[in-house]
């Protein structure tokens, strides 16, 4: 009869712990699981929404994103905006914020470097080479705000390195970042502009238009800093974001963009 009794016990108990330890690593992911708030430049909002995506599926996690300007984005941060995670469009930003002891020491890194291009929803207009800037075929450019965008300083550059700055600067049409200068373009309310790569390309392919991607050498490296904020340095989140950003997944997913690494 124990023989039996000992025997019932133990198949019992054999169904029923998998399910118990189930649920007990179910409620320790929950337990631990945070929110982290990012500040993103408007140019890695895409890739961002396929990261965090990743991140919360795979940490249980939650992402928060607010996508603006790399200057916007900054006066937010020093009139005390609620984030944890700055991605920016440059490096200068989040060193800034370390030096003025509102980011965690020694968190900054380089996640990606951006590439600018100009573009067109016209599939003819934009060459190869960028010979349209030459043209006068277009009556309106489109641009990033060089004092709040990265991307808007490097198209400066670009112009004034193929000494088309005074010709072109007539026909700007200026956007607070490089996501409203892009949709100016998308619009087909202004014919051509320079937008990030990575706004018109999907899994290495230009998505549609014509497009011309701008020589490095033209402009000064539009590399991209991320950095913890200090109001996040304990919230395990956030810091666990930081981690993943580097994983080998994540900049796998970060080069389909057109950025490099």
């Amino acid at each position: 009869m124990r023989l039996r009794i000992f025997i019932f016990l133990g198949l019992f108990f054999r169904s029923v712990l998998p399910a118990v330890t189930g649920l007990a690593m179910a409620w320790s992911v929950s337990a631990h699981a945070a929110t982290v708030h990012i500040a993103v430049a408007a140019n890695f909002a895409t890739p961002l929404k396929v990261i965090a995506a990743e991140f919360e599926r795979t940490t249980g996690h939650t992402v928060l994103t607010s996508s603006a300007s790399t200057g916007k984005l900054y006066s937010q941060i020093t009139n005390a905006a609620p984030f944890d995670v700055l991605l920016a469009a440059d490096g200068e930003t989040p060193a800034r914020l370390q030096t003025d002891g509102m980011a965690v020491a020694n968190s900054r890194f380089t996640y990606a470097v951006g590439r600018l291009a100009l573009w067109s929803v016209d599939a003819a207009l934009v060459d190869a080479k960028g010979e349209v800037l030459k043209s006068g075929k277009f009556t309106r450019l489109a641009l990033a705000s060089p004092k709040a965008a990265p991307y808007g300083v490097a198209a400066i550059e670009t112009l004034r390195k193929l000494n088309l700055m005074n010709a072109l600067e007539p026909k700007f049409v200026t956007g607070e970042s490089i996501a409203q200068a892009y949709s100016f373009v998308a619009s087909g309310n202004v014919p051509l502009g320079f937008v990030a790569l990575s706004q018109v390309m999907e899994n290495g392919q230009l998505k549609s238009g014509s497009m011309w991607k701008v020589p490095a050498e033209l402009h000064a490296p539009l590399k991209q800093d991320a950095v913890l904020l200090l109001r996040a340095r304990d919230n395990v989140a956030a810091i666990a974001f930081m981690e993943f950003l580097k994983t080998d997944a994540s900049r796998a997913t970060i080069r389909t963009f057109g950025y490099e690494i």
